[in-house]
């Protein structure tokens, strides 16, 4: 489902959170957080444009001084708590195709993941180019076939996978969804915004754990910042 076009980075940064009000332009080490994902995608090599939705003015000014384009005010309707975040990508890139523009891919880069990295973003573009869509995970905490257990009709618990025999060591590596980077193919993002995503193939790109904080409690935020200043020290946005 490979497209051709440009190649676009999108943010989707909602004014209302309720674990952590105005998290997208609280101050993140120097900088409103959502500017740290702004210049990670204007850092990155192979992004031809990059284009904020938001329903929220303060957060509008704020991206478009740290040069992102906010070619809108998003819809009430695409701003609920219920609006679903692929219907929002995919208003988004209707409105610019219907502007002109021929995308052919969408990054999609959650503002509260202020620990990727440009490279991260690069590497990402580069990574399967034969999938529909490249999606960032890491390794995950916890693992169903050792020690995540779901309830059963009867009230017990039970092993989410496999019969409990397994050592911890043997168990299939599985990997956690992070947020930070989606890179869609255009054809593929259409057909998962009326089917969902996991009606496309997709591929993972594996990113540390310390990079896959996301931000939506003040806990997160605060743990975030540690993580910050231990490995990212002298090396702002990038």
């Amino acid at each position: 489902m490979t497209s051709s076009g440009r190649t676009i980075a999108t943010i989707c940064a909602r004014g209302g959170s309720k674990g952590l009000p105005g998290k997208n332009i609280r101050p993140f080490h120097g900088a409103p957080l959502i500017v740290h994902t702004i210049e990670h995608a204007l850092g990155c090599p192979g992004i031809e444009g990059v284009y904020v939705s938001t329903d929220d003015t303060q957060i509008a000014e704020v991206a478009r001084a740290a040069g992102a384009t906010v070619p809108f005010q998003r819809p009430a309707e695409l701003a609920s708590d219920e609006a679903g975040k692929l219907p929002v990508i995919e208003h988004l890139v209707k409105f610019l195709e219907a502007e002109g523009e021929d995308i052919g891919r969408i990054v999609d880069l959650q503002p509260t993941s202020p620990l990727r990295h440009s490279s991260d973003i690069e590497a990402a573009l580069k990574e399967r180019p034969d999938a529909d869509l490249v999606v960032s995970v890491c390794e995950a905490h916890d693992n169903p076939y050792f020690n995540l257990v779901e309830r059963g009709s009867d009230g017990m618990v039970r092993l989410c996978q496999g019969d409990g025999t397994l050592r911890r060591q043997a168990a299939p590596a599985v990997y956690a969804l992070n947020g930070s980077i989606y890179v869609w193919q255009r054809a593929a993002l259409a057909k998962a915004a009326r089917k969902g995503l996991w009606s496309v193939r997709v591929a993972p790109f594996v990113m540390p754990r310390w990079k896959s904080v996301d931000i939506d409690t003040l806990d997160d935020f605060e743990y975030a910042e540690w993580l910050y200043a231990r490995h990212r020290a002298g090396d702002h946005g990038g």
